[in-house]
């Protein structure tokens, strides 16, 4: 049961009379009813209220049913229209009965006459409280203010917006309102407290803008003919405060259940990325000595990466270094020097892996840039421009891709996007979401939030894109972004990651694992 649910629930029983119990000694509904009836025809003598034409009155029959005279019409049954049995010393009664009704002012900003005044609106009036901050104001005329002023004790409801929204006007000071709000004034002592909560009942059971009663807006006979139960004074009072006791609870109960449903909602996540980093530290899956170890397909890489230099495909890295281990340790070779990096290291992996710096891996690491002109470059169709708002770690969104001339991407030779890349946002909200560029991709360039990966050896590629949306690449990439307005991440940070690199078959072993527990998890 959700905490709307609750709460529902005992207001429910609370307008059916079954939340604290009836006291043979109270004044019944009836004499109060009746009370009422003559109190508002002192006011129609008064000229102070109009008559309705079609004034109704609800009683009991002799069958014990409720019936209804409308004018002068004869009583009509009206069992059928009542949501719920109430107990004896009970009535049923409309709205209009108890409250007398006003609704506030239309703006109308060239009717400046009277007096500038305050006023609130329904963007004012929230359940159970009021937000006063930004007060309007507008002309009102004498008895303008005397019909569209709220006193303390006021039971004030949305007509727009969140039909049905409710609060009483607790304040000392009077206030405006506006048209979208009515005012209701009881005509004899009853308990507005109550009626708050019938209101909150109604409206979230969706007896008001919904199923049910079905008043879809909220007018001013929707409003008067609104059935509500009308119990003895004094249990108004009871119901009132025992349902108070109950809002603390009430309240522990939602804020427990918003906090459970934050933790269901963020499960699946959670857990994905608790088991992704189990992965990058070698924990997810054993670990076999017949694998070739990932210092032999190092060695392979800046192999081929040695052969792409001489073959002048790519420049050599000046300050490209080597990872090795050396008497349980790891030291790094930085041209000359060997330097211990073994506090530098985040975790502890296999004997069979290695760490590598990213450089180490990649052909290419780099950003790309905005056309001079900006969108107005921008074309219906071209060239593919990948920008922030594509690159997802599911993969890329190319639904609202903008795209380029042939012509402006042959002067961005150096952000050219091709198959088998991966792409990784570095500024902005969406900074370290990641996207492997698919194997039948043709061509694409990209923005300057957008930097490209290219990997000597492209069977890496899903391994290092699971590095990269790991916890721990994540948290690098919060703690290293610089730039004063705008988060970012620079390519020489990016390059000096420390990448744990197992054996292939392992590579594959991890991710095909982590791909059935994630498909498991989303058919949760």
């Amino acid at each position: 049961m959700t905490g709307q649910q609750l709460k529902n629930s005992i207001l429910q029983m609370a307008v059916q009379g079954k939340l604290v119990p009836q006291n043979p000694n109270d004044e019944p509904a009836s004499v109060l009813l009746e009370r009422i009836r003559k109190e508002k025809e002192q006011l129609i003598k008064e000229g102070k209220i109009k008559r309705e034409k079609n004034l109704s009155y609800i009683f009991r029959g002799a069958d014990n049913l409720p019936y209804e005279k409308v004018g002068k019409n004869e009583p009509v049954c009206i069992a059928d229209e009542v949501p719920f049995e109430i107990p004896e010393s009970w009535e049923w009664v409309r709205l209009g009965e108890v409250f007398q009704h006003n609704t506030g002012k239309t703006l109308n900003a060239s009717n400046r006459s009277g007096e500038l005044l305050t006023y609130i609106t329904t963007s004012n009036l929230y359940w159970n409280r009021f937000e006063l901050d930004s007060l309007r104001e507008m002309y009102f005329s004498e008895s303008e203010i005397e019909k569209c002023t709220a006193t303390k004790g006021d039971l004030l409801v949305c007509e727009g917006g969140d039909i049905g929204r409710a609060a009483i006007w607790e304040y000392d000071t009077n206030i405006r309102i506006q048209n979208h709000i009515h005012r209701l004034r009881s005509y004899s002592e009853i308990c507005t407290e109550y009626y708050y909560y019938v209101f909150f009942l109604y409206k979230h059971a969706g007896w008001i803008g919904g199923k049910g009663i079905s008043i879809q807006g909220l007018s001013a006979n929707a409003l008067h003919a609104l059935l509500f139960p009308l119990p003895p004074l004094t249990e108004q009072y009871r119901i009132a405060d025992k349902i108070k006791e109950f809002e603390p609870f009430l309240d522990k109960y939602a804020q427990a259940e918003k906090r459970l449903n934050n933790l269901n909602n963020q499960f699946p996540d959670l857990l994905k990325k608790s088991i992704l980093q189990e992965a990058v530290q070698g924990k997810l899956v054993p670990q076999d000595p017949a694998d070739e170890p990932a210092s032999v397909l190092l060695k392979r890489i800046r192999s081929e990466k040695e052969q792409l230099i001489k073959a002048g495909k790519i420049k050599r890295d000046k300050h490209e270094s080597v990872i090795f281990r050396r008497d349980n340790s790891h030291y790094e070779k930085r041209g000359s020097e060997e330097v211990c990096i073994d506090e530098e290291l985040p975790f502890d992996i296999p004997e069979n892996w290695s760490w590598c710096r990213l450089s180490e891996l990649c052909t290419k690491i780099g950003a790309g840039s905005t056309p001079t002109g900006g969108k107005a470059v921008y074309v219906s169709e071209g060239i593919k421009f990948i920008r922030s708002q594509n690159v997802y770690n599911d993969g890329l969104r190319l639904n609202d891709i903008a795209y380029i001339t042939v012509e402006t991407n042959s002067k961005k030779l150096g952000s050219i996007v091709q198959a088998k890349d991966i792409l990784l946002n570095i500024t902005g909200g969406s900074i370290g979401r990641c996207a492997i560029v698919p194997d039948d991709f043709d061509i694409a360039n990209v923005n300057q939030h957008v930097m490209i990966i290219r990997l000597v050896d492209p069977a890496i590629r899903q391994w290092t894109h699971a590095i990269l949306i790991s916890e721990y690449i994540q948290n690098l990439i919060m703690d290293v972004q610089v730039g004063v307005s705008r988060e970012g991440l620079s390519a020489t940070k990016l390059m000096n990651f420390l990448i744990p690199l197992p054996p292939i078959c392992e590579q594959n072993r991890v991710l095909d694992l982590c791909a059935n527990i994630s498909n498991r998890l989303s058919s949760l």
